[in-house]
């Protein structure tokens, strides 16, 4: 059973819808180690109403914090810290999704950022979206994953933009999952739209 850990180049580019999507095209389980912030709406909450196949289960957060910023300043609002000896990758025998929060490079701590969440044996998806700058953003991303040796794909949201995202596939040399087009909206039946057309390129992962 594989591990999918999703990041973006940046927040708001699609990681949720992303997740959401893969965990109905594999009927996936999935898990946001962190939250920051929309306590009364979560990324868990999201992906729970979006999702309507009847096996994958939502795992719990192990950090839920107040306030929507970077969580390491979110933390310390709370009166906390993360510890990520503390964040327990939840015990399934299903695919599991996994969100990180915000980007790559998102501190926690101190210490530790995002990227020390991912382990080894993980997928990593980085959802990119253009904007002016995303190239750099998806290209700084994907490189410091490469860097670390995982095995990285994207997935491109949004408006379709040829020219960036050939220069980026050119740059990276990694796969193309496909594209989450601009939806005027997203409940289940768009996002099992989507699972559709991602399962096959998910399963030859």
């Amino acid at each position: 059973m594989h591990r999918f850990f999703i990041t973006g180049i940046s927040t708001g580019v699609g990681k949720t819808i992303v997740s959401a999507i893969i965990a109905e095209a594999l009927e996936a389980d999935y898990w946001k180690p962190v939250q920051a912030g929309e306590l009364d709406n979560t990324d868990s909450d999201k992906v729970a109403r979006l999702i309507s196949n009847g096996t994958s289960k939502i795992h719990p957060c192990n950090f839920e914090l107040k306030t929507p910023m970077s969580p390491h300043a979110a933390a310390k609002i709370d009166g906390i810290s993360i510890d990520i000896n503390h964040i327990f990758e939840p015990k399934t025998t299903n695919h599991l999704v996994i969100e990180g929060a915000g980007g790559l490079l998102v501190p926690l701590n101190d210490t530790d950022t995002v990227l020390d969440l991912i382990l080894p044996n993980y997928k990593v998806i980085v959802v990119s979206r253009h904007y002016l700058g995303s190239i750099n953003h998806t290209l700084l991303t994907v490189k410091w994953l490469q860097l670390k040796k995982y095995d990285v794909s994207l997935i491109f949201s949004g408006d379709e933009n040829p020219t960036t995202e050939s220069i980026i596939l050119k740059k990276t040399g990694v796969k193309s999952l496909g594209r989450i087009d601009e939806e005027p909206s997203f409940d289940s039946l768009v996002i099992k739209k989507y699972a559709d057309q991602f399962r096959s390129a998910l399963q030859s992962l």
